[in-house]
């Protein structure tokens, strides 16, 4: 006998799956992905935003959004460490492709490797020395990491200072397929190619040893070293795989904006971020692109009424956390087992 709460999307959703075969499952990932591969064609809808061009901002930020959360819940919601400085790996991924980009031969996917690399770089230059810390007091020294980021590219002559870098070379041509400035529908493929990818790479090793040492250091930092698990080690792992997806994230979003500058790499960005991730469900790849997707549309949907928008996009927020506090989308708890316990007793 299972119990089930069809008011709560998460079990409505997780039922279907459960119930389905592997050739269901597939047909369902297939439509799925293809019914938003075609989201840039309903710009002419009721979806259309009233000044931005509804398919640039289904790239930025809608699905630079929900790439970034991805990868800043591996962070938040699978170790339980608190970063506020995740733009800092994003600033660097733009800021490799911008330089790279303006002063060599290479293209956006030949630099790709070289973003995720620095990003990377960062997060285990960050994470060593950082990560035995916990809670508030991890959180305050991430977010002087941002900071100091931020202010380094600010004053660096090589960045160009406050002036930014122009300029830089958008992706090269796919075959048929040209990236425009006119026409995003290419630069939204990729994104959601790369969101599948982070997708894929987070459900494999969440299965894993990696996966169980983040939920068991999430858990109980202290139980987890007492069982042996060595909590610095998957700490860092996971710092630097979320680094690695804000580090992609910045090159792609350089290549596709053509112009980059350190105020389009503050504070608030780190913190809409952890609000999607918060919004939608820590811990939740679901709830975190559904968090996403909404806090990264809604502000340009209700543009039209100008500054009271940032208004009731806090208000939203704050209806919807206090209505659902674990998110829209919570984290699916372990209750298989309580409730058939409960039924056979």
């Amino acid at each position: 006998m299972k119990i089930r709460n069809y008011w709560n999307l998460r079990d409505w959703g997780a039922d279907i799956w459960e119930r389905a075969n592997r050739p269901k499952r597939v047909a369902i990932a297939v439509t799925s992905i293809i019914l938003v591969g075609l989201l840039p064609f309903a710009g002419a809808s009721f979806l259309a935003t009233p000044i931005a061009a509804y398919d640039a901002v289904l790239v930025y930020p809608v699905g630079i959004f929900v790439l970034m959360a991805l990868g800043l819940n591996i962070v938040v919601g699978k170790s339980g460490m608190l970063d506020l400085g995740y733009v800092a790996f994003f600033a660097i991924g733009a800021y490799t492709m911008a330089i790279m980009g303006t002063t060599t031969g290479l293209n956006t996917w030949e630099i790709m490797p070289f973003g995720v690399a620095f990003a990377m770089l960062a997060g285990v230059i960050l994470g060593l020395p950082t990560l035995r810390l916990r809670g508030d007091y991890l959180a305050i020294v991430t977010l002087g990491f941002g900071e100091i980021v931020r202010l380094v590219l600010l004053n660096s002559s090589w960045s160009k200072g406050p002036n930014g870098i122009a300029n830089v070379p958008m992706p090269p041509d796919i075959g048929p397929l040209k990236f425009k400035l006119d026409d995003q529908k290419v630069f939204f493929w990729v994104v959601i190619i790369m969101i599948l990818l982070t997708i894929w790479m987070i459900r494999r090793l969440s299965i894993r040893r990696p996966g169980r040492a983040w939920e068991a250091i999430r858990q109980d930092e202290d139980a987890a070293e007492l069982m042996g698990i060595p909590t610095l080690k998957y700490k860092i792992w996971s710092f630097t795989l979320g680094a690695a997806v804000g580090g992609a994230a910045g090159v792609l979003y350089a290549s596709k904006n053509l112009f980059i500058a350190p105020e389009m790499f503050t504070l608030n960005v780190s913190i809409l971020i952890l609000s999607c991730v918060v919004f939608g469900g820590i811990g939740n790849i679901w709830g975190v692109i559904v968090g996403a997707t909404i806090l990264g549309y809604l502000p340009d949907r209700i543009r039209f009424i100008s500054d009271a928008r940032l208004l009731v996009f806090g208000l939203v927020l704050v209806v919807v956390m206090n209505f659902r506090p674990d998110g829209l989308l919570p984290r699916k708890k372990r209750e298989k087992a309580i409730v058939k316990k409960g039924v056979n007793a």
